[in-house]
């Protein structure tokens, strides 16, 4: 049987990797090993801050909220000037505007955002990438509509008033063998990483005493033992005590940002991004596959009479995967989430299980990524160019040429006068390992048929 034929098993590359080359795996907890109830676990959490919202003072009418999985999805914007989530592309440009329950028109977005379009302002703008965030993205839905629809509350644009108060969007925002002991699947735990603080700065490395679960006094200086548990640190002090180069992790994490970014951008460890959401999308992406191609085919025979018939094809094809659309495309456009797993994760996959169906040996190989002037005219087609002057020159006249530019070479003080073109391969787009670690390889190697050989034979 071929497991590759059955994709909820697959790991997808957006690079080319060689396990063969990785000398340590490393594994956020949340969401990656420890893989909660959905939705169960998102209604929990929904449940318990509506409780705690009533607690300190907002209105008993918030409970009557159910929780709605089909509502949001990650990688959403909220804008907390105006109160909206917003999806966006990979630049900026807003795909869906959602104020409360309400689905913006065109004409209304424009009014709010000129050309559709919003900079990433961390202080205006908050991204919801997590899984965490999920029935946080939903409660901000439903306390914006609450507001915004009550009799009691008068709206304004960048929020609600109710007689002398005043209540801004943003202040909305601010509030396995269970006998075997865990650790024994790990070489080395640390936990309170404060990622991405980790991975720069980061914090004091202390152990922990794991019978009363308390920090010991001081600084953990090394080396770390595989039996105990460490609380903090950077990555500078942990790869050291272990002795890794960054090319030498696969770090296997849920989080976009505190998981994948950092530790690609800062560290160059290689990157496994886990997405759950993607068995859905999977199957939205299977089942219903003739909204995609007959998408493709009105797009290119794009005209005024095709419009109405895209945009329904669209609404359509979105739906199929929630009210909020696919987490990596919105038609034909890609999400800001979706540029993002591209340009930092190097493998994802639905689960970290799915490594359990390749061998450590594995190579990965990431397929062709074909810009548009390659995806859309065929090899086929010969390239023409018309000339706007053809002038032939004379044989004789040619060789003159190229005899004078020789001597003129010979008399030059110039080493080179221009680059030699390379007469062996220089470019390996799809190793992971560079020249130094192939170097290293080659010597081990010639070192092991050395050692194998006798002295008269060297000799």
């Amino acid at each position: 049987m071929n497991f590759k034929n059955y994709f909820f098993f697959r790991i997808f590359v957006n690079r080319s990797l060689h396990l063969e080359n990785i000398k340590f795996y490393g594994f956020d907890m949340d969401y990656t090993l420890a893989e909660y109830k959905s939705p169960q676990y998102e209604k929990l959490g929904f449940d318990l801050v509506k409780q705690y919202m009533v607690s300190i003072g907002y209105p008993q009418e918030i409970l009557e909220f159910v929780y709605d999985p089909t509502f949001a999805v990650r990688g959403l914007w909220f804008d907390s000037l105006y109160g909206n989530l917003l999806k966006v592309d990979a630049y900026g440009n807003i795909l869906v505007c959602v104020h409360g329950f309400e689905f913006l028109k065109h004409s209304r977005v424009y009014e709010l955002y000129p050309n559709k379009f919003i900079t990433l302002d961390e202080s205006r703008v908050y991204v919801l990438n997590t899984l965490f965030n999920l029935p946080e993205t939903y409660l901000l839905a439903c306390l914006v509509d609450f507001f915004t629809n009550s009799k009691d509350y008068n709206i304004t644009d960048t929020g609600v008033k109710c007689g002398e108060l005043l209540m801004s969007y943003k202040s909305i925002f601010q509030p396995e063998d269970p006998h075997k002991d865990w650790k024994t699947y790990f070489d080395i735990v640390v936990v309170d990483a404060r990622k991405p603080l980790f991975f720069s700065e980061g914090t004091i490395l202390r152990q922990i005493d794991t019978t009363t679960g308390q920090l010991r006094v001081g600084v953990h200086t090394g080396p770390l033992q595989n039996d105990q548990v460490y609380s903090g640190g950077s990555c500078d002090v942990f790869t050291k005590f272990i002795g890794a180069k960054g090319k030498d992790v696969l770090y296997v994490g849920d989080h976009i940002f505190g998981d994948i970014l950092k530790s690609k951008k800062i560290r160059g460890w290689r990157t496994f991004l886990i997405i759950p959401e993607l068995v859905r999308e999977l199957h939205v992406w299977t089942d219903k596959c003739q909204l995609f191609n007959e998408l493709q085919s009105l797009d290119v025979n794009l005209g005024e009479m095709y419009k109405a018939a895209i945009r329904d094809v669209t609404h359509k094809m979105d739906m199929a995967y929630g009210m909020m659309g696919s987490l990596f495309r919105s038609g034909s456009r890609q999400t800001f989430f979706s540029s993002q797993v591209v340009r930092y994760a190097d493998l994802y996959a639905a689960t970290h299980l799915n490594l359990l169906y390749y061998p450590f040996s594995y190579m990965f190989r990431a397929p062709a990524m074909l810009l548009p002037h390659e995806s859309t005219v065929a090899h086929e087609q010969k390239f023409v160019t018309e000339l706007v002057s053809q002038v032939e020159i004379p044989v004789e006249e040619e060789e003159e040429k190229r005899d004078k530019k020789v001597l003129e070479r010979s008399q030059s003080q110039i080493p080179h006068v221009r680059p030699a073109t390379p007469q062996s391969v220089t470019h390996d787009h799809d190793e992971d390992f560079s020249d130094d670690d192939s170097d290293d390889k080659t010597l081990s190697k010639t070192g092991e048929k050395l050692e194998g050989q006798s002295a008269s034979e060297l000799l």
